[in-house]
């Protein structure tokens, strides 16, 4: 649990806010913030989810804040993060965390398919930082994007995810640089195969679990609270000169190259179309 490591008084009187934030790493991030005294917002396409997610991080001790946008519609998200602001106060941490995904390969991937994933991780990223800017500039707080391995090693039948993943830690890198006049910090964070993930059941799910542990020098899949804590981290006066930095937790995924998973991937999807006819 985070509040082994830091004070759970570390970000009391502090206000995060997360897109994506009904479910999976974005709201194991929540939740982390919360055990260490933040209250937070959190917004996504699905209420239910994020009635659910509520809950979890109400447990947790926080005050929570919830807005239904989807991250491609700039006027829903500056509404959800006006709303946030007004609801909780300020916000001094926000995570651009929203995020699609499928598996298939470059010439079966549509130009709807791969703008809609373009739209929802990058274009949304940039809607969510942009809309949490004066409130950023306010408190001199901190940005944290969500990105991806695929943003820097290549992963086959992952080339919109790459592209998108990869304009990320860019923007990333543009407003540290930028925004640092301001106080505000800004980072990514590149998770590894994390189980129990939506993310991990588009790139094979339970099946692939082998795989990926043959991929990763640690020999485990990771779990939600490795992220998270990183991600607290990064939100506390510890991490306060740490900018532009892209920080992998992927038990050294990254080091192993992708021709493992693209072999078996390639050839599961090679059955499947066998099956199909």
């Amino acid at each position: 649990m985070i509040t082994d490591f830091i004070s759970p008084h570390a970000l009391r009187g502090q206000v995060a806010f997360i897109t994506g934030g009904g479910s999976g790493i974005n709201l194991a991030i929540g939740r982390a913030l919360a055990l260490l005294g933040a209250n937070v917002g959190i917004c996504g396409r699905t209420a239910e989810r994020l009635d659910a997610g509520r809950k979890l991080i109400e447990a947790a001790g926080a005050t929570v804040f919830t807005a239904v946008a989807d991250v491609r519609d700039e006027i829903a998200v500056q509404d959800a993060v006006s709303a946030c602001g007004e609801a909780l106060g300020p916000i001094g941490f926000a995570v651009c965390g929203a995020a699609g995904n499928f598996v298939a390969p470059a010439e079966a991937i549509s130009p709807k398919g791969f703008r809609t994933v373009v739209e929802i991780d990058l274009l949304g990223a940039f809607h969510a930082a942009h809309a949490c800017f004066e409130q950023l500039r306010q408190t001199r707080g901190s940005l944290l994007f969500v990105s991806g391995g695929q943003s820097y090693v290549p992963f086959a039948y992952q080339a919109h995810v790459g592209a998108a993943k990869a304009g990320i830690d860019n923007l990333m890198a543009n407003l540290a640089l930028e925004w640092g006049r301001y106080g505000i910090r800004a980072n990514s964070i590149v998770p590894g195969p994390i189980e129990g993930t939506e993310g991990m059941n588009r790139m094979g799910g339970a099946d692939a679990a082998a795989i990926w542990k043959a991929m990763t020098p640690l020999g485990r899949m990771g779990k939600l609270e490795d992220v998270a804590n990183v991600a607290a981290f990064l939100a506390t006066p510890l991490a306060s000169y740490i900018s532009g930095a892209r920080i992998a937790v992927d038990g050294g995924q990254n080091l192993t190259g992708s021709h493992v998973f693209n072999r078996a991937i390639g050839e599961a999807l090679d059955a499947s179309k066998g099956e199909a006819r």
